[in-house]
């Protein structure tokens, strides 16, 4: 680049003077030539071989400089294209390295706090060819932790990779798969959580789960299903405790989230509070959402979440219902079905869906349960009115909401002789497990890599 300064600089006339003299010098050196091989006998031909052989060197030299005039110039070491940076002590990357298969890890080490910890990390991440996508820090009593988003060349294992940053002065290192879900920087990813969190209050553990990476997270009521006071409760402020957290819940209660292999960091402590103390700001909420369906036989239905302001027209329909159906849905005695209802219709353990017909009577419910790392599915539907796929249309429903929550799998736990939740699971045409014990049966549905379920065709319409 040219400064200001020197763009100013006037002309000199010594330069013109010295260009004149020069080109005078060459037409008095070329006039001498010329005279002394013109009058020999083959003058003539001399001078026209010259010219040919000046101008046949002036067409190489330009048809050269085109050809090579797009190469790119060497590093100021001269083993590279520009943009490459080499560390110290590599080699430089060739063609095949560069278009080697990458996947993507998550990793995280504990360094020194101290000059020159990070660099060494990233020169050893630099001589494997392992890019650094994102970078966050969480500062400690003594040390830093680092966690990484990189992409690396498929053939280098992790345990290798592993070792490198140990002996770079990494420790506690901890690394794992990622997906291009985590490409997503940390403070987008934060807000769309709370953007989530604000909508809907069932959505809260899941994103405690998103935020925190792979972890447990249980809800623990205050007070138990039969009445009585569990002891559970939480300072306001919370309790972080290596690998645990115990965070108060604003339903009353406690959030235990628990992560074995990896402790929790202050920094993650302060953002899932951040979020409990958003949740408990904005209160009870639930999307009130609507959708209107006509079954086969005609009649209208309606399908919407449900929560505890439910709670009445739920215990009028168990009074509608046969023992068979409340004991093919509870596994216990009918006359504590009751008693679930309240933690069913919390939206602190789930997700719950309600049928009601044109009456405004409810006549089904389905839900879709937290179970630590886990989620549970269960359909109970009032016996006049089974039989016409509305047990099939609440758990396609209920599965849409689990692939979109992330969940890999769904569970449902029933009995051999309820054919109905039987057929249902396996009309969702999804891989299926069985799992028999004691008499009772365990139907896993793996959802990894599933898309949304469509609704079916007779969808009418949403308000």
């Amino acid at each position: 680049m040219t400064s200001a300064k020197s763009a100013r600089r006037p002309h000199h006339w010594r330069r013109d003077l010295i260009e004149l003299a020069a080109l005078f010098t060459a037409v008095a050196v070329a006039d001498a030539i010329a005279n002394l091989i013109g009058h020999q006998p083959d003058g003539p031909y001399l001078l026209i071989a010259s010219a040919v052989a000046l101008t046949a060197t002036a067409a190489f030299h330009t048809w050269w400089a085109r050809r090579h005039s797009h190469a790119p110039p060497p590093d100021a070491d001269g083993t590279g294209a520009p943009g490459t940076r080499t560390a110290p002590g590599s080699d430089a990357p060739s063609p095949d390295a560069a278009a080697t298969e990458t996947v993507l890890w998550r990793m995280r080490t504990t360094v020194r706090d101290a000059p020159g910890s990070l660099a060494a990390l990233c020169i050893v991440l630099a001589r494997h060819r392992i890019d650094i996508l994102t970078l966050q820090t969480h500062p400690l009593a003594e040390g830093t932790v680092d966690e990484f988003l990189l992409r690396a060349p498929a053939t280098l294992p992790a345990p290798q990779l592993t070792r490198a940053i140990s002996e770079a002065g990494g420790s506690s290192t901890w690394i794992e798969r990622a997906d291009a879900h985590d490409l997503v920087d940390a403070p987008t990813r934060v807000l769309g959580l709370a953007t989530r969190t604000a909508l809907d209050a069932a959505e809260l553990p899941l994103a405690l789960r998103q935020l925190l990476g792979r972890c447990t997270i249980h809800s623990l009521p205050a007070v138990s299903i039969t009445g009585r006071a569990t002891g559970e409760t939480a300072p306001v402020e919370g309790v972080l405790e290596e690998t645990v957290m115990r965070l108060r819940d604003p339903s009353g209660g406690v959030i235990t989230v628990e992560r074995p292999y990896l402790p929790f960091t202050p920094t993650e402590f302060a953002r899932a509070r951040a979020l409990v103390e958003l949740d408990a700001r904005l209160g009870p909420r639930v999307p009130r959402s609507e959708h209107v369906l006509t079954l086969p036989e005609g009649n209208a239905i309606t399908v919407r979440r449900a929560d505890r302001s439910d709670l009445e027209a739920a215990r009028a329909m168990h009074d509608r219902c046969s023992e068979q159906t409340l004991r093919l849905r509870y596994h216990g005695p009918v006359r504590d079905a009751d008693r679930y209802l309240e933690h069913l219709l919390s939206p602190r353990f789930g997700r719950t869906l309600a049928v009601q017909t044109a009456s405004g009577r409810t006549v089904a419910l389905g839900h879709l349960l937290w179970d630590g790392d886990e989620t549970e599915v269960a359909l109970l539907v009032e016996d006049d009115w089974q039989r016409r796929g509305i047990g099939s249309e609440l758990l396609g429903r209920l599965v849409a909401l689990a692939v979109e929550a992330g969940c890999e799998s769904v569970y449902a736990v029933t009995q051999a002789s309820n054919t109905g939740m039987v057929a249902a699971m396996r009309a969702l045409s999804l891989p299926l497990d069985y799992q028999i014990e004691e008499g009772t049966l365990v139907i896993t549905a793996r959802l990894a890599a599933t898309p949304v379920l469509p609704l079916p065709p007779y969808e009418q319409a949403e308000r």
